[in-house]
């Protein structure tokens, strides 16, 4: 394809085929995605029918370099431009111009014309024929006109101006041009490029045999060695490293991972060696899901560019018309040798190229700079709802907070030791599988409540070390109790209490949960738990029969990025709220901590979309986030659903921008990369009509002549083409 209107064709085409629901033809990737009913037609025949249009078609996956003419490189190349401005040296010099001169020229442009022009010729001709008309029409007919009546005078011995070197050089400079501009489109596809080439050559496995990444199969386990590529996406089973995540998140900053760690196939392990079992492999991976959305992606059109491609179907039969009236009218106002250069500078200087790359060639290089953030953008019509977007609004569980459970204050009585409460409380949920229990096992574990050292506690007397627990009983509903037996620690006093005793064996009936299972609560204790009540803070109480020693406070904790996120947003004049489905107290206290503007609690999905709803018919623009199963309503209602990419693959495909990581500060990376692209996309097609509108009548009444006419074609394309990959440079808040 080498304009819009071919790539509109194509897609007209196989629109009209029986069998095609749909068809979108991407011209700046060199890309069709059609939808069929395989029991009317098969591929081969979808392949056929492009082929009977005159281009050719192959099967696969996202392919972003067309395949380059051989006149359009190389050393082909570089004869043709070196004839065509020696046929032009010669013509323009007077001095040069020997009895003759000619029949040199003529020579000297006759492989130009003949031979390189063929990459015109062949397609253009093709075209008409077919009853529709391209760019490459248009250069042909413009360049054999020039070409065959300079021929005509100068064989015929008439009298009259010649064109040759007008003719060289319009194939030359358009040759030149399409050569630039096969490049730059590749450069703007090289970020996606890049995602495509990511996956593993091979693949190494304990036995030390190597397979290619084909056969792995999900529970196989593979060897990561320092500096390869991760295989599959996985766990971390034997070995600890820092893997660079960096081509498929965005995130700059290497992650530690150690055994039971998930790992993203493409991602770079660092320096140490990692035994890995396989989870997603192929088409299920990551990586694959990633480069299928932006596939997809790149086959999508958005309504600006619809406009684009019904101006461009009409443009071209339109500049003939133009071309044949300029003709006419000079040759009866001057005569046949001065009709001939305005109207080859009008059928060159209006080649449709820059209105047909205005919108692909920015999408793919927004497209590929958001891909190696981790921002996938499923389609230009993204790029139209993002502009006006004045309220952004977000699931709290899983997008604002970390999405679980986390111990995060241990309030204790006078004379217990906060560490010891937690490692006994832990030794009793260890035996239980609540959520609530998991958690506070995990900080046990880990040591990570502020206040309380736990590393400790952890390390030596949890689990099933100095702690035993007997007469474990569960309490459906209210917690957890048994005899917790401690030997040859710090383990209590008599009474049992943590941290309170000498070096000795003791056993004490420990209850682990809610404060209706103590007689007693002490008042310091109710006054500690009404505050962290207050702020939405689950409780859980530790002690014996008679009385409480203290309780640990759990919360989904918010993450690091979130505040900064809602911070960027407000400075962008766009209004925050939250919408959750938990509790007031919880909700609002998670809206304090990030400043959101409003916060919406004790929501269902059917809610969620009503707030959403109430919204919209206020006059507001809104652009929902949502990593969960319970989102994907409200993401399909907003006008731009933005899903966390760690969430549920529903929430994925009912958004229009999908993030791969969970930091919130992408979300706001891809509004604004999405605003950016789709002014990059304006600004194109205000250059792209302005230069056609503006050079058409300049070189109807023949101000501009069709050697300057095929440089300006040239360089509006490279422009556009340039504009468009300015935005590789677009810098996200995380770098």
């Amino acid at each position: 394809m080498t304009c819009g209107a071919c790539a509109s064709r194509i897609e007209s085409e196989l629109h009209a085929t029986e069998g095609v629901s749909a068809a979108h033809v991407n011209f700046a990737a060199n890309r069709a995605s059609v939808t069929y009913d395989p029991d009317l037609l098969s591929e081969r025949d979808l392949l056929n029918r492009i082929d009977g249009l005159g281009y050719r078609a192959l099967p696969g996956e996202l392919h972003l370099d067309g395949e380059e003419p051989r006149w359009t490189s190389g050393k082909a190349l570089v004869i043709t431009l070196a004839l065509a401005a020696a046929s032009m040296v010669i013509s323009s010099i007077a001095a040069l111009r020997f009895a003759g001169w000619e029949w040199l020229v003529l020579g000297l442009t006759m492989p130009v014309v003949l031979i390189s022009g063929m990459v015109f010729h062949g397609p253009g001709w093709r075209a008409v024929r077919r009853g529709h008309a391209t760019m490459d029409t248009l250069v042909s007919l413009g360049s054999l006109v020039a070409w065959g009546w300079s021929a005509v005078v100068t064989i015929g011995g008439l009298d009259g101006h010649i064109y040759f070197d007008t003719a060289a050089v319009i194939v030359a400079v358009v040759l030149l041009g399409r050569h630039l501009e096969t490049r730059a489109r590749r450069r703007a596809g090289d970020a996606i490029g890049a995602l495509v080439g990511l996956g593993a050559g091979s693949v190494r496995l304990p036995d030390g045999s190597d397979i290619p990444p084909s056969q792995l199969a999900v529970g196989m386990t593979f060897l990561v060695r320092p500096g390869e590529r991760i295989a599959a996406d996985g766990v971390v089973t034997e070995g600890h490293s820092a893997v660079d995540t960096s081509i498929v998140t965005g995130e700059p900053v290497p992650a530690e991972v150690a055994p039971g760690d998930e790992v993203t196939g493409g991602t770079l392990n660092t320096y140490g060696s990692l035994v890995v079992e396989a989870r997603r492999v192929g088409a299920d991976g990551t990586l694959a899901q990633v480069v299928r959305l932006v596939s997809e992606a790149l086959s999508r059109k958005a309504p600006i560019q619809r406009l684009a491609d019904r101006i461009s179907a009409v443009f071209v039969p339109a500049v003939v018309v133009v071309a044949v009236t300029t003709l006419v009218v000079w040759l009866v106002l001057e005569s046949a040798s001065a009709a001939i250069s305005p109207a080859v500078a009008v059928l060159i200087v209006a080649c449709p190229c820059a209105l047909g790359l205005a919108t692909p060639a920015a999408f793919m290089a927004g497209s590929g700079r958001g891909a190696r953030m981790g921002v996938i953008i499923r389609g230009p019509d993204a790029l139209e709802a993002a502009r006006r977007v004045d309220v952004v609004a977000l699931d709290k569980t899983g997008t604002v907070t970390e999405g679980h459970l986390e111990v995060v204050a241990v309030e204790v009585v006078d004379g217990t030791d906060a560490d010891s409460l937690l490692a006994s409380a832990a030794a009793l949920e260890a035996r239980s599988e609540h959520p609530v229990a998991a958690a506070i096992v995990r900080a046990a574990r880990s040591g990570s409540v502020d206040g309380v050292d736990g590393a400790e506690s952890a390390s030596t007397n949890f689990p099933d070390g100095e702690l035993a627990v007997a007469d474990f009983r569960n309490l459906p509903g209210f917690g957890v109790e048994g005899r917790l037996v401690r030997a040859g620690a710090v383990a209590g006093s008599a009474s049992g209490r943590p941290g309170s005793g000498t070096a000795r064996t003791d056993e004490a009936t420990i209850i682990v949960g809610r404060a209706e299972l103590f007689e007693r609560v002490p008042a310091a204790l109710e006054d500690a738990a009404a505050d962290h009540a207050a702020a939405g803070r689950t409780l859980v109480f530790v002690g014996g029969n008679e009385s409480a020693w203290g309780f640990l406070a759990l919360a989904d904790r918010v993450k690091p990025s979130s505040a900064a996120a809602v911070a960027d947003w407000k400075r962008a004049g766009i209004e925050v709220v939250i919408l959750s489905g938990d509790n007031s107290a919880a909700a609002e206290q998670v809206g304090r901590q990030v400043e959101a503007d409003r916060v919406f609690a004790g929501l269902t999905p059917a809610g969620k979309v009503t707030e959403i709803e109430r919204l919209q018919a206020a006059g507001r623009r809104v652009a929902m986030v949502g990593d969960g199963v319970n989102d994907a309503p409200a993401l399909a209602a907003a006008e731009v659903g933005v899903a966390i990419g760690t969430g549920a693959d529903v929430a994925a495909e009912a958004s229009d921008l999908t993030l791969v990581g969970d930091d919130l500060r992408l979300a706001v990376d891809a509004l604004s990369l999405a605003r950016r692209t789709l002014g990059t996309i304006r600004g194109n097609l205000f250059w792209a009509f302005v230069y056609n509108t503006a050079a058409i009548p300049l070189a109807a009444v023949g101000l501009l002549r069709p050697e300057i006419a095929a440089a300006a074609m040239g360089l509006s394309s490279l422009f556009v083409l340039g504009n468009s990959l300015r935005l590789n440079r677009f810098a996200p808040l995380r770098a």
